[in-house]
């Protein structure tokens, strides 16, 4: 699947975009976090606060606890602000 990042996500992770691969105990958003996070410490350092962390999968909004099985994208993004 492809993952995007977005904003401080991105320049924290040093990527725009990759695809990734990962492993079928990775079943949620929430557990590709957790997985993610353990790939090095830029990216502990982009999901640090993974609270506030925005996923959108094949561009619709969820949660941490959306099954990932079948996605073709997941975005990763922090919260918009207006002004």
């Amino acid at each position: 699947m492809k993952a995007l990042y977005f904003a401080w996500i991105r320049e924290r992770t040093g990527l725009a975009e990759e695809v990734i691969e990962p492993p079928a105990t990775v079943k949620t958003a929430g557990d590709l976090i957790d997985w993610l996070k353990g790939r090095g410490e830029e990216f502990e350092y982009a999901f640090g606060d993974e609270h506030v962390v925005r996923i959108a999968i094949d561009r619709a909004h969820v949660q941490r606890d959306a099954p990932i099985e079948g996605a073709r994208e997941i975005a990763f993004f922090p919260p918009m602000t207006g002004g």
